[in-house]
């Protein structure tokens, strides 16, 4: 289990976002919502389009609200039922991208590719490596990453979820989340690399050496079964190149991520 003060600070929104404006590390504009009257206050400080989030225990699109431009502020605020919240700045960005990185007892730190992620309805949908983002950007973020392992003095694997924006006439990237723990969207790894992401959480809390991750093949995909296609599983097993996985979790509902299909490709065309 994490630290406890590493899970005090990722599981509330408004700590972890506290945390990386400490660490001068960019995120989307924000401010803590306790109040109507702050919420007011916080859309005339950030503007809008903007997205109300609550605090705590917010995932795959729970406890959020978008306010759209010349919106009410609060209708959303009655969404997330007055819940203490966080509002942050709508993000136009190119791409969403995560970074898993591992840090051993000893401060080193081993990085998985650079992982391109498409959600939809705000789940999880299909994980894309390598990300098509240039070798700058990539470094930011596998830096971004690294940085924020240290400065947790964390010992494990943890998830940076990343937005790609533009920036002059390059790319930057803004940190959206961290994850303290495996990500869905690394699972890629248990198929597509030289060492999973679980395995290197387990050489790294056993004060193991962690593994150098290399790319099995020159493109990796992953593409989450959701709800009542994990029925239609066994289809995958005859595609060249695709490894099938299946959680049990028993009731297919809808929304829910019941396995995971990953593909391996040995050719960069997509």
């Amino acid at each position: 289990m994490p630290d406890p003060q590493v899970l005090e600070t990722t599981q509330d929104r408004l700590i972890e976002k506290d945390f990386l404006s400490g660490l001068k590390i960019p995120t989307a504009p924000y401010a803590g919502v306790h109040s109507a009257t702050q919420l007011s206050e916080a859309v005339e400080k950030i503007g809008l389009p903007a997205v109300l989030k609550t605090r705590q225990l917010g995932y795959d699109g729970k406890g959020q609200a978008r306010i759209a431009k010349g919106g009410d502020p609060m209708s959303a605020w009655r969404l997330v039922q007055s819940a203490p919240s966080i509002l942050e700045g709508f993000i136009d960005f190119e791409r969403e991208v995560s970074v898993v990185a591992a840090r051993s007892r000893d401060g080193q730190v081993e990085c998985f590719d650079v992982t391109e992620n498409e959600h939809r309805e705000h789940i999880l949908k299909i994980s894309r490596v390598p990300a098509k983002v240039s070798p700058a950007v990539a470094t930011q973020a596998r830096r971004i990453a690294t940085r924020i392992a240290q400065a947790f003095d964390y010992v494990g694997v943890l998830a940076v979820e990343m937005f790609v924006v533009r920036a002059g006439r390059g790319h930057a990237v803004l940190v959206n989340e961290i994850a303290p723990r495996v990500h869905n969207s690394v699972h890629w790894t248990i198929d597509g690399a030289s060492v999973s992401q679980f395995e290197q959480h387990i050489r790294a809390v056993a004060g193991l050496p962690l593994g150098k991750p290399v790319l099995l093949g020159k493109r990796v995909e992953m593409i989450n079964l959701i709800g009542a296609e994990v029925n239609e599983a066994s289809r995958w097993l005859s595609v060249p190149g695709a490894a099938v996985h299946v959680y049990n979790k028993g009731e297919a509902r809808p929304r829910r991520k019941m396995g995971h299909v990953t593909r391996v490709w040995t050719t960069a065309k997509r």
